[in-house]
């Protein structure tokens, strides 16, 4: 499993978006605020729809970074001197096209998102508390 932070720069699904099974949404209360934001947490939300990307909110995009590894207190990543931590406000979850290839953590949270849709929720929200 792999993870591409989805930018307008880096977008490498253009040409094959098949391999993208999940679509993280990270944002925080701030950002609930952020009309520029909104627009495109939609304008994404309708491309995994059409594409049949699930599609998963998560709170605390801080906290993301800590579970991805990304960013914690005493880290390379936050000593290099970088100013500002990742932008995971989209994180892209991809699958290899392997079909031996199975992780049972990202099939159960396929499972949460279909479930979630059954239920007439289409963007499940997971709340990630601080630590």
């Amino acid at each position: 499993m792999t993870l591409e932070e989805f930018s307008s720069g880096e977008q490498k699904t253009e040409s094959d978006p098949d391999n993208v099974v999940l679509c993280l949404l990270a944002a925080d209360e701030d950002d609930d605020r952020d009309v520029a934001l909104q627009i495109h947490f939609t304008l994404i939300q309708a491309f995994c729809c059409e594409n049949d990307i699930n599609i998963l909110r998560v709170s605390n995009p801080g906290r993301l970074a800590e579970l991805l590894l990304l960013e914690t207190d005493g880290s390379p990543a936050a000593s290099e001197g970088a100013a500002q931590p990742p932008d995971l406000h989209c994180v892209l979850v991809t699958n290899p096209h392997s079909s031996q290839w199975k992780d049972p953590a990202l099939s159960q949270l396929i499972c949460f998102c279909r479930e979630s849709r059954y239920m007439d929720q289409w963007v499940p929200v997971i709340n990630l508390p601080e630590r």
